[in-house]
């Protein structure tokens, strides 16, 4: 089985995910190949058999070439088994990790066709010291306003790393 891993990250976060997701693919005997969001091509989609989507959230939205590539390449999605993940700090939350219990997914999935056959949602990552003035600022309004973390030399990994565990090992089973 090949694995192709698409991924869309602001800080690299997603990154880091989509390669936890790899290792444990080729762990399992597998191929994994992980590909940027703007850089995949046509053959690289027509040359995996499966295929898994992994976007981050800054603001409440999901970056505007994740839905362009979906949009052009849905029938290519549709002819493999598929996935989508989003990484975003409301999914730190457990009760916010379910496709139906996040707000940025249940908004982005009404904004798309497709629809993919497996999804997740994980917590991010926030990384103050990382961040310009204005962003890292932001964040920690939002931070404040939803009970999160507002240190800003603080760097707090939301991610549950046995789920995405478990969530490669699906995409290898299924």
């Amino acid at each position: 089985m090949r694995l192709l891993i698409i991924y869309s990250t602001i800080d690299g976060h997603t990154l880091e995910i989509c390669e936890r997701i790899a290792a444990i693919v080729r762990d399992a005997g597998h191929e994994a190949e992980l590909a940027e969001v703007a850089a995949v091509s046509a053959a690289q989609l027509d040359a995996c058999d499966r295929v898994v989507i992994g976007a981050s959230i800054r603001y409440g939205h999901h970056r505007p070439a994740v839905k362009a590539f979906i949009d052009r390449h849905q029938a290519a999605l549709e002819a493999r088994p598929n996935a989508f993940f989003s990484v975003n700090a409301v999914g730190r939350k457990p009760h916010k990790r379910q496709a139906d219990t996040n707000p940025y997914v249940r908004k982005f999935l009404g904004q798309i066709r497709w629809k993919p056959q497996q999804i997740e949602v994980f917590g991010g990552k926030i990384e103050y010291p990382r961040y310009g003035f204005f962003d890292r600022n932001m964040i920690r309004l939002i931070m404040w306003i939803t009970g999160g973390p507002t240190d800003p030399r603080s760097v707090t990994d939301f991610t549950d790393w046995a789920q995405v565990e478990a969530f490669a090992r699906r995409l290898v089973q299924g």
